[in-house]
């Protein structure tokens, strides 16, 4: 059932490519522009990698959440997909869909980036590349659950994106400190195996209890 209602969300996602391009071209100015409002000196770029890019990417996820409930829930499909399936089965599959379309795009146009602030700079390989991938990897599903929660949280509510921002932004923030000191950690050759435990620690804490939440909380703004 949960693949059905993936596929579904996948193909309701396809129609409205215009809205999953905006929250990826967001992360994408965000860090382009850094170089010309601060410096262009690989140094300076570089150490300001990892927050830049975490930042961005924290950004980009959160202004992507109007896509989670909103469009079902105004023309009522929600509530049909709730009649058809468990809360809790609808809640994962939007969660695996929002990752899909928004989490694994930022995660692959990382490098990218990493590659614009210098993160290689003075190094003869791309370790920290791939830390920085790593850390995205484990950090944007947690951002994805978490604003699962938050989403499902204040749908029938008005004007519900500052209300979002309100409620889930504080939770978004050690994910933030962790994921960027992880790459920090990598770009000043200590060890950084501290920073992604802690990153996975919170993915399936998220991954235990954000489901189930979000599921209950959409069955309660429907109902």
């Amino acid at each position: 059932m949960i693949l059905t209602l993936l596929r579904r969300e996948l193909k309701v996602a396809r129609r409205n490519w215009i809205g999953l391009a905006i929250p990826l071209l967001f992360f994408i100015i965000v860090v382009s522009l850094f170089p010309f409002a601060v410096s262009p000196d690989a140094p300076v770029l570089q150490k300001l990698a990892p927050g830049v890019i975490w930042v961005a990417a924290l950004l980009s996820m959160l202004l992507s959440l109007e896509q989670f409930y909103r469009s079902d829930y105004q023309d009522g499909a929600l509530e049909q997909l709730l009649l058809m399936s468990s809360p809790t089965m609808v809640a994962t599959s939007k969660i695996i869909a929002h990752w899909l379309l928004t989490g694994l795009p930022l995660v692959i146009l990382s490098p990218l980036l990493g590659v614009l602030m210098q993160i290689n700079h003075g190094v003869e390989h791309s370790a920290h590349t791939w830390i920085l991938m790593l850390s995205l990897v484990l950090g944007t599903p947690t951002l994805c659950l978490l604003g699962a929660v938050g989403m499902s949280l204040t749908l029938a509510a008005s004007r519900n994106g500052l209300l979002v921002s309100i409620l889930i932004i504080p939770l978004y923030v050690p994910v933030l400190i962790f994921g960027a000191s992880t790459v920090t950690a990598s770009l000043e050759n200590m060890s950084y195996n501290g920073e992604l435990a802690i990153l996975g620690a919170f993915l399936l804490i998220t991954l235990v209890f954000a489901p189930f939440t979000s599921g209950r909380a959409l069955k309660i703004s429907v109902g």
